[in-house]
């Protein structure tokens, strides 16, 4: 069956890590909060241009290699017309992004969001494949290897432990996400169209930061922030992220230009931000 005519192809997006387990750390950066991220914001474009789509975590939760693996391969039935996507950041010395497909696929899709990512300005390493060292025929990693018969793709946006890709990581994140939207959207064979100005962005609050402060840096109201995060209480948790909506119409306040990253701190809640 060709994926590039299938139109209603599902979406599974996996943010790797999470919870006790931060992924690659550098520089006072956590891999696990720019997987949820990017994954959260993929998610909501690609629904935005009707691709179904399932998340194995929607927040800073620590999931077990059995469970992740449960919530994947039970999400669509195990179907080949599922894509897999696991976002990574990766660490090692490298500088630039990284595609690794499945041994059970071809290049295809895994070329296409390379070079769309590439397109935003990273640099292009390689996309391949990996073979397992004791078994060369079984993938190299779990959450391809164990995802037969789904079309399974990791995909590395940068070096964590590379300053220049730490800053690209910071400042442009999410113009490489929606590089991978397009590659999707073209191999499903779906019509894409950009982002609205006025869609969803996604951020971690910084110390001394409140949900009162940020609504209105951000032209939003604390009760908009509420319902877009489904808070149930005043207390956040430390790098938790926060869906900010799109400003509400007739605000005063303008929303800053850019992406900016906010980090909530052990002790903050909604309404007083830490003053240490």
């Amino acid at each position: 069956m060709n994926f590039n005519i299938i139109f209603n192809i599902w979406d599974f997006l996996l943010p790797s890590h999470g919870g006790a387990d931060p992924g690659a750390v550098s520089g006072g950066l956590q891999e696990k909060d720019f997987t949820l991220e990017a994954s959260l914001y993929m998610a909501d474009r690609l629904k935005e241009l009707g691709i179904p789509v399932v998340l194995t975590r929607d927040y800073d939760e620590n999931i077990s290699r059995t469970e992740r693996l449960r919530r994947a391969n039970e999400a669509f039935g195990g179907s080949p017309n599922a894509i897999l996507i696991s976002n990574h950041i990766n660490a090692g010395g490298g500088e630039g992004a990284e595609v690794i497909y499945a041994l059970r696929n071809n290049s295809t899709l895994a070329q296409s969001i390379l070079e769309e990512i590439g397109s935003e300005g990273q640099i292009m390493r390689k996309y391949y494949q990996r073979r397992l060292p004791e078994d060369p025929s079984k993938d190299y990693y779990y959450i391809i290897r164990e995802t037969t018969p789904m079309q399974s793709v990791l995909v590395e946006y940068g070096f964590i432990d590379n300053a220049n890709d730490r800053v690209k990581l910071q400042n442009d994140l999410l113009n490489y996400v929606e590089a991978v939207v397009r590659a999707i959207a073209e191999y499903a064979g779906v019509p894409y169209t950009p982002p609205e100005g006025s869609g969803n962005n996604f951020y971690t609050v910084v110390k001394g930061d409140s949900l009162w402060s940020i609504a209105n840096r951000f032209g939003v109201t604390v009760q908009a922030l509420r319902d877009a995060n489904n808070l149930t209480s005043d207390v956040l948790s430390v790098g938790q992220i926060l869906r900010i909506p799109g400003s509400n119409e007739g605000d005063e306040i303008v929303p800053p230009s850019g992406n900016v990253t906010y980090t909530v701190q052990r002790g903050d809640t909604i309404f007083m931000g830490n003053s240490e």
